[in-house]
């Protein structure tokens, strides 16, 4: 039995989320059926990024246990076969049988999407939320900077999130323009849930003009979802990559 580590990127718009849903077509059931089809054995990964309904990534990834003898790093031309065009994976290879993508210190990369323009473009629909308003992205950075650092990000979390802590790190937020497309791109030690979307919707707010820059320390401070901005629409978000932290060999 052998450990396989899979970096996985799709376009989200057509699935509900990564993780497998009793009502809708997910990332992580389409690749436990064609994976089992492919080894014929029962399969089931372990993905590291549970990434929500319409939601996009360039690498996720993803682990399964196998004693199938394509080797390791085949396995990614084989499953590409028999995947549907908007899922793909992009590189395979053999881990150590403890690795756990969820358990592993990792810096995690997500990039929300904006088209500013004054008319929305067809071929962004998908992967960009439009906005015809200015946006001031200076604004936008300075208060992106409140958030870089170690904080309690209760205020940035669905109120339905689980998790046992709020306390998160961010290693670096910036706001960047490239023509039409501006680009919101935050590395962090992990993501409670809805945090990356939220973080979009109130630093729009802030780029529109209807919050201050430096209120989002008040917002940290409140340690409520209430004090932040929406949650920024699904399809403008893409998780960029992972990087494990003290695991060598195998990224």
């Amino acid at each position: 039995m052998k450990r396989i580590k899979l970096t996985v990127a799709y376009d989200g718009t057509n699935y509900h989320g990564w993780q497998v849903q009793p009502n809708g077509i997910t990332i992580e059931g389409v690749l436990n059926q064609v994976l089992t089809d492919l080894t014929r054995e029962p399969v089931t990964v372990i993905g590291a990024s549970r990434t929500d309904s319409g939601v996009h990534a360039c690498g996720n990834v993803a682990v399964f246990d196998t004693n199938t003898k394509i080797p390791p790093e085949k396995i990614c031309y084989a499953i590409n076969q028999r995947l549907p065009e908007d899922i793909v994976v992009q590189h395979s290879c053999e881990v150590p049988p403890d690795f756990h993508p969820r358990r592993r210190a990792s810096k995690k990369t997500y990039e929300y999407k904006i088209l500013n323009r004054t008319f929305p473009m067809p071929l962004h629909r998908l992967d960009c939320y439009f906005t015809y308003r200015s946006l001031d992205l200076e604004n936008m950075r300075q208060a992106a900077a409140y958030l870089v650092g170690e904080h309690d990000f209760q205020s940035f979390c669905s109120v339905h999130s689980q998790a046992e802590t709020t306390v998160r790190t961010i290693y670096s937020l910036t706001v960047s323009r490239e023509q039409d497309l501006i680009a919101i791109r935050v590395t962090g030690s992990g993501f409670l849930y809805n945090m990356v979307r939220i973080i979009a919707g109130t630093l729009l707010q802030v780029g529109i003009g209807e919050r201050k820059p430096h209120e989002m320390q008040a917002i940290l401070t409140a340690k409520n979802r209430a004090a932040a901005g929406p949650t920024a629409p699904a399809h403008g978000l893409t998780m960029i990559g992972i990087e494990f932290t003290q695991c060598p060999g195998i990224d």
